[in-house]
């Protein structure tokens, strides 16, 4: 049996996700094997997952989205960096009702990569998603040696707001090792920077940011890509209009100028994890997370699992909190039988507060369904 699954946000991680499932499954065949290996989609619970997997974990000090230090991490094996953005600029690095949709900046995660690269990484997955930030990665890029300036000389103020009075951008000082890296842009998202479909759009109003917030950041990052039109050339048009560069408040936009391959993430972390040599192994795999839902088949975690298992000719099962998706879209994704907690407690805030005990009681059901 191999445990595939996301974290329950809110709840449960990937990693406590697993060891619950394990636990359930072994009250009704005690002798079971069981394979654990907590996935992740690029966001939050990226870094765990790869931990998890066996990549050593660095932690250091660096800025948050609002410039106060905090401790983040990436995860290292080898040669190869996983770095997750919403470790340093996520929406988990703010105080409790605190959102700065035009102040936050992505600084912290150029540090984050920066770090990757003192360590020696070669190839680095870049996990962007779950972002308090909609700064288009121009903080990110400064903390990587670029500058951008207003019309006095002076840097920009943090944040997509701030890039209203961007007059000049200098990418000259980006630090040299990143010509050298392979850079990949790990995302569940394919929106451009821009537009009714852009980071401020769709996602700026996740972040606190009212509807002028959005027209003001739309713009902001519109402009922000035209003065970078002048430093690197068309591409930076191009750039803006390719698909993930609108990720995580466009951070996919300053990870494509760094020369980043998009790839969806959790194919890329599928790989990263090791996932097709323990699905070999397996006779079933469990997959899952929070919310069975319409964004589910988006590319995230639990489609990627199961694509992949049915491509491989094993059955899939999904535990998640909570199901909003029907039985045939269940089946076409590959899942063939969801089990949500609501299914053992109706009550939803007692779903999330007992999480845990509640999971293992699915698992139970999960055995003596499939495996008695």
């Amino acid at each position: 049996m191999l445990i595939a699954a996301d974290k329950f946000k809110g709840s449960l991680t990937a990693v406590q996700v697993a060891e619950r499932v394990t636990a359930g499954l072994r009250r009704v065949v005690p002798d079971l094997t069981v394979e654990a290996l907590p996935v992740a989609d690029g966001g939050d619970g990226t870094v765990d997952a790869a931990v998890a997997a066996g990549f050593e974990r660095r932690e250091m000090r660096v800025a948050g989205p609002l410039g106060q230090e905090v401790t983040a991490a990436f995860a290292l094996r080898g040669d190869t960096a996983v770095v997750e953005m919403a470790e340093a600029s996520g929406l988990q690095r703010l105080p409790a009702g605190v959102f700065a949709p035009l102040t936050a900046s992505t600084y912290g995660s150029g540090e984050l990569l920066r770090a990757a690269l003192d360590a020696g990484a070669r190839t680095i997955v870049f996990g962007v998603g779950g972002s308090a930030t909609t700064d288009g990665g121009a903080g990110m890029l400064s903390a990587l040696g670029a500058r951008f300036l207003d019309e006095d000389g002076d840097p920009v103020s943090p944040g997509g707001g701030g890039l209203a009075g961007l007059a000049r951008a200098d990418l000259s000082g980006l630090d040299p090792r990143l010509s050298e890296v392979e850079l990949v842009l790990a995302s569940d998202v394919d929106n451009p920077l821009t537009g009714p479909k852009g980071a401020p759009a769709v996602y700026g109003p996740q972040k606190g940011a009212s509807p002028d917030d959005v027209e003001a950041l739309d713009a902001a990052l519109a402009h922000f890509a035209q003065v970078l039109e002048s430093a690197v050339g068309p591409r930076a048009a191009e750039y803006a209009a390719a698909p993930g560069a609108g990720a995580a408040g466009g951070i996919g936009y300053g990870a494509l100028l760094l020369g980043a391959r998009f790839r969806a993430g959790i194919e890329v972390m599928l790989d990263v994890l090791g996932f097709a040599p323990a699905l070999e192994r397996a006779s079933m795999v469990i997959t899952g997370e929070g919310s069975l839902d319409e964004q589910t088949l988006h590319g995230k975690a639990p489609a990627g699992v199961a694509a992949a298992a049915r491509a491989a000719g094993k059955q899939v099962v999904a535990v998640c909190g909570r199901l909003a998706l029907p039985e045939e879209a269940l089946l076409r994704a590959g899942i063939e039988r969801a089990y949500p907690l609501t299914s053992v407690e109706p009550d939803v805030a007692r779903c999330i507060a007992d999480a845990g005990p509640i999971l293992e009681d699915v698992a139970e059901r999960i055995a003596g369904d499939w495996l008695v």
